[in-house]
């Protein structure tokens, strides 16, 4: 069975900087895609980034060039670090693994994330 499960969330001002972490267990890490997603209240889950075993990443427009997903492939770790964190990028943040050949996909618990002054 897979586990995910994020942690390094909370409370930052504006311009700030978060990174979070996802643990995964129970599978073949590294026949997954990993990813992270975010929902904000009254809206729907919507994809932050990406990033392939080979470390291909993709992100989301609104998140290009502040955002930074990465993975520790020996470790079974995904990690998300937020710059320049605004209060749009408020949210519960949400770890995804994907396997592509069957389409399987396990989400964690999700992490909030809340950037206020």
């Amino acid at each position: 069975q897979v586990q995910l499960v994020e942690s390094g969330g909370g409370l930052v001002q504006p311009g700030g900087s978060l990174r979070l972490s996802c643990a995964a267990s129970g599978t073949i890490f590294s026949n997954y895609v990993m990813g992270w997603y975010r929902q904000a209240p009254g809206s729907q889950r919507e994809l932050v980034a990406t990033i392939t075993n080979d470390k291909r990443t993709n992100c989301a427009d609104s998140v290009k060039g502040r955002f930074t997903i990465s993975r520790d492939n020996a470790k079974k770790m995904v990690y998300l670090q937020m710059n320049s964190l605004k209060p749009e990028d408020t949210a519960v943040y949400y770890c995804n693994a994907y396997r592509p050949y069957n389409r399987a996909t396990h989400w964690g618990q999700g992490t909030q994330v809340t950037v206020s002054s």
